[in-house]
């Protein structure tokens, strides 16, 4: 990479993209947000579909291979990579930066060349991503140092994030396991000082969105900001729609929750109980290996391997970030949302059957493990430090 480039972080959500400057520190090896930043919501670019129901997780799986879109996948991508391309070039324009190096995170399970997705459970298929961003960039006279190498997951974006940043949690710690909420769910880890990306754990770890709710829906449903509200929106006969046109949001919710409204009580004692299990059973397999706590959104996936090279291990710090780290630490949030998650998860860790009891021992205080990421913005952070350790020779 070369000194004059300018670096761009991606982070390709389900509903908006999010584009930050990258500075790197070098007198510390570590990098930070610019000042520059730009978000494009989807619904503002031309052809956006939003009554867009993604094709079945299921279905998906069994098309990975072939490269299929419908017509709708093929009009919401061309929405989403117009959103990203001018995200993109409102950086270029407010630094005149030139030689851009683009990182992006996406959610989703990425095509074989790495530069589209396959799969993914809030939005269209976008075989041909990279290719169509690439072009509409040109056709913006965007110089590009380098093509886009790959997509990365917004997921281990987060981690890199947290690793990299001067105010990283991962910098700190040896093992510890990330929890983001936001329209979905980024899981990241590290052990042994080391990041571990869940597809490289996947032989023993599963990633949340694999694992079935007892309401017999994908836990990522159930625990994202985003399924929070949906939640809601059934309990309480409303529409996801009428909730973002009253300003109603998870936030809100827990505030409707602690003055006694029995629609948002019921939301969160869903919510805190499945965020609960989750993350006992992330210690679960960590230190015991898989223990059959979840059953699978897909019925055909392999059970993970009850071995792995990190039994016995804990950790040392679980984060909760993005917009469920907010509201962790929102006033509502704390006793609606993390206290009685905390006391659930320690409910759970005590009276386990399959823990030890010096592992009992270590998760006595988790006000002490268990910490809230203040890296808003980790996945795009984590895409830019990506690309620019991908390409740094």
């Amino acid at each position: 990479m070369q000194k004059e480039s300018l670096l761009i972080g991606v982070d390709g959500g389900a509903t908006k993209v999010s584009a930050w400057e990258i500075v790197y520190n070098e007198s510390n090896s570590t990098f930070l947000l610019g000042d520059a930043s730009s978000t494009k919501s989807y619904r503002e670019i031309k052809g956006y579909i939003p009554d867009f129901k993604p094709v079945d997780l299921n279905i998906q799986l069994g098309e990975r291979d072939l490269k299929k879109n419908t017509p709708e996948e093929l009009q919401q991508e061309a929405v989403y990579v117009e959103a990203c391309a001018l995200a993109i070039n409102n950086i270029v324009k407010k630094t005149g930066g030139t030689n851009v190096l683009i990182g992006i995170g996406m959610p989703g399970l990425k095509t074989e060349d790495k530069r589209g997705i396959a799969v993914v459970a809030n939005g269209p298929r976008m075989i041909n991503y990279s290719d169509l961003l690439e072009k509409r960039l040109n056709s913006l006279d965007i110089k590009l140092a380098f093509p886009v190498n790959h997509l990365g997951s917004d997921a281990d974006y987060c981690g890199i994030g947290e690793n990299y940043s001067e105010d990283g949690l991962f910098r700190i710690s040896s093992n510890a396991y990330y929890l983001g909420g936001g329209t979905g769910v980024a899981d990241a880890m590290k052990l042994d000082g080391e990041i571990v990306t869940f597809d490289n754990a996947k032989a023993w770890m599963a990633k949340t969105w694999e694992m079935k709710s007892l309401e017999g829906l994908s836990l990522e449903r159930i625990t994202a900001v985003g399924g929070i509200q949906k939640t809601y929106a059934e309990i309480a006969g409303k529409s996801t729609e009428n909730l973002n046109t009253e300003g109603i949001y998870p936030l809100q919710i827990s505030g409707l929750a602690k003055r006694g409204e029995e629609a948002a009580k019921k939301t969160y004692q869903i919510v805190n109980r499945d965020l609960a299990s989750l993350l006992y059973e992330r210690i679960v397999t960590l230190n015991k290996g898989w223990q059959n706590l979840f059953e699978f959104v897909n019925p055909n996936k392999p059970k993970p391997n009850k071995q792995h090279a990190y039994l016995g291990k804990v950790f040392d710090t679980i984060i909760i970030g993005q917009r469920l780290g907010e509201l962790f630490d929102s006033e509502d949030g704390a006793d609606i949302v993390k206290k009685p998650v905390l006391s659930k998860l320690n409910d759970l860790i005590q009276n386990s059957d399959i823990l030890a009891d010096d592992v009992k021992l270590h998760y006595q205080d988790l006000n002490k493990i268990v910490k809230t990421s203040k890296l808003r913005e980790a996945p795009a952070l984590g895409a830019g430090i990506d690309a620019f350790l991908t390409n740094k020779a």
